[in-house]
């Protein structure tokens, strides 16, 4: 078995969920021997395609030319576009409407949760879906003394400095806007959020949060390596305010860090985060505040261990192992 593992425009998305979707799907595979290629005129089997622009609308006719099957990596959904770009609201519809015609182009589609699973099938796709993580590499998220001691200088911290975290592209729905008044009613702890995004894309309503941020609230941009990874696990609490989400790939580095963990209670995370059994969830700032507190003060039970026996579920042998399955399936009934 030979799969064509097809993502548009790599050097565009590597910052984002489906660029890290990318290096973890080609190490799932080999971690199962499976044969993969990214080249489209290479020999394949199956053709697993993760975009959705022109080209890729055009490597799925070429696979079904030479009669191989395709699966769609549905890591997009009308919800979590919204809330993004300058825009974005007035072109969702549209955006969804592109989003169904490809994926009704596929034999199968995959996609990250149960959630996004169910809003594919509101769209009235009837396609099998089948809900796989996008998985977790354990040992890059080992808590390392290396890593940790880089973080700390890069960012000049103090020993008694309590560090709260965020990641993310400088989007509304990732909750930013939360973030940053959560951290001007928290001035006693730092709060850095890492990600960027070309400015000239990003509502002016973002860009002036960010510039009107208390002195506390940190935006050093996309940072990667061992920077972040100690962050994960130098951090004294991982804080995702996000309203909208497939899954949440941070989400895993984090629980893979064993950083105790406060999000917003959204749909994306059902079942597999529950509040109280591996993370802390609020519905609001007043929530938040008190959670983290709780969190950074040790006031709230550790869950860090349960947290990471959730991100161990999703290793990428594991998520090897689901991908094998699928691929096998579509071929037979193909």
């Amino acid at each position: 078995m030979k799969v064509l593992l097809y993502f548009e425009g790599e050097d565009l998305i590597k910052i984002s969920g489906i660029g890290r979707a990318c290096e973890h799907q080609k190490r799932a595979l080999e971690s199962q021997g499976i044969e993969w290629t990214d080249d489209p005129f290479d020999d394949y089997d199956i053709l697993h395609i993760n975009t959705y622009s022109a080209n890729s609308e055009a490597v799925i006719h070429s696979a079904h030319s030479k009669n191989r099957p395709v699966i769609y990596h549905a890591h997009s959904t009308e919800e979590d576009f919204r809330n993004s770009f300058i825009l974005s609201n007035q072109i969702a519809p549209i955006y969804k409407t592109r989003l169904v015609s490809l994926y009704n182009k596929a034999d199968a589609i995959i996609t990250p949760t149960p959630y996004s699973k169910k809003l594919l099938q509101s769209y009235g796709i009837t396609l099998p879906i089948y809900p796989v993580s996008n998985g977790i590499d354990l040992e890059r998220y080992r808590p390392d003394y290396e890593k940790i001691k880089a973080f700390r200088r890069y960012f000049s911290l103090k020993d008694d400095d309590q560090v709260i975290m965020g990641v993310g592209l400088l989007f509304k729905r990732k909750g930013l806007l939360d973030f940053i008044e959560v951290a001007r009613r928290l001035p006693q702890y730092k709060f850095i959020w890492f990600g960027d995004l070309t400015h000239i894309v990003v509502p002016h309503e973002i860009l002036d949060a960010i510039d009107h941020a208390p002195e506390n609230c940190i935006f050093p941009g996309y940072v990667k390596g061992p920077i972040i990874e100690g962050a994960y696990s130098s951090a004294q609490c991982f804080f995702f305010p996000s309203y909208e989400e497939t899954e949440g790939i941070v989400v895993l580095e984090a629980l893979a860090a064993r950083c105790p963990m406060v999000v917003r209670n959204i749909g994306a995370y059902d079942p597999w985060l529950k509040s109280g059994r591996n993370c802390y969830m609020g519905e609001s700032n007043t929530d938040f505040v008190s959670l983290i507190q709780g969190v950074v003060e040790k006031k709230l039970p550790d869950l860090t261990e349960a947290g990471y026996e959730t991100a161990r579920e999703r290793s990428l042998p594991a998520i090897g192992r689901q991908l094998k399955e699928i691929y096998s399936s579509v071929l037979k009934n193909y």
